[in-house]
């Protein structure tokens, strides 16, 4: 259904083919529209969220990212922020990680408050393996240089975090213990069993073995130098 609007612009529909600077024109004119983003130049209108299918995973998501941030400095957490990627896409994450350009990060604050550029880590609570969140975006977040992406698929409740490893994904996979760790941001550990089982205290609890290494305490050290 297009999405209602007081302007006489055209309402922005999910399966417009806009460039940016159109999309944003029309979502900006829509305040009620609290999701869409363009993707490869294609508009995709968000559902209203579900409780166990989204909104509870989502919020597991953010809870283990933010408590690594907590503890890492010139780590900036966003939750559903715009990002202006390129000219086609203009995605709105349901997490993302990003290092601040004066540490070595690709993505910046613009004047009129929006994130431009990749972010270092992105992740993504999606239906299925359908999900345009494995296909499309999944392309425009490798294209653009995204370092880290995580797909929590639900129905399937597989986690997928790829990698950018000379310029393609890789899949990261489980070590014998069960924990994925990042590539890019040393100490963020992840132990998929339990995220897929919901029992965070223990996600949290894998986490804090990553915090004390030394990779984790030495990438903080190299972070508080370049203040």
């Amino acid at each position: 259904m297009p999405a209602s609007h007081t302007t006489n612009l055209p309402p922005l529909e999910s399966g417009d083919r806009l460039p940016r600077q159109e999309f944003e024109r029309r979502y900006q004119a829509i305040p009620q529209i609290k999701k869409a983003e363009l993707i490869e130049g294609v508009v995709y209108l968000a559902s209203p969220v579900r409780a166990t299918s989204h909104s509870s995973p989502h919020a597991k998501i953010v809870t283990w990212l933010g408590t690594y941030s907590a503890t890492t400095p010139g780590i900036n957490l966003h939750d559903n922020a715009t990002v202006r990627l390129d000219a086609e896409n203009e995605p709105q994450p349901d997490a993302l990680l990003r290092l601040e350009p004066n540490v070595g990060g690709n993505s910046r604050i613009s004047d009129d408050d929006y994130i431009e550029g990749a972010p270092e880590l992105i992740a993504e609570i999606a239906a299925s393996s359908a999900s345009y969140d494995l296909n499309d975006k999944l392309n425009a977040y490798h294209r653009n240089g995204v370092q880290e992406y995580l797909v929590w698929q639900i129905y399937e409740n597989r986690l997928d975090w790829f990698s950018l490893n000379e310029g393609r994904y890789v899949s990261l996979e489980p070590d014998s213990t069960g924990v994925i760790r990042s590539q890019r941001f040393p100490g963020l550990w992840l132990s998929v069993a339990n995220l897929r089982e919901g029992n965070l205290a223990q996600v949290l609890a894998v986490l804090q073995q990553g915090l004390p290494t030394t990779e984790h305490q030495e990438f903080v050290a190299h972070l508080r130098s370049c203040e």
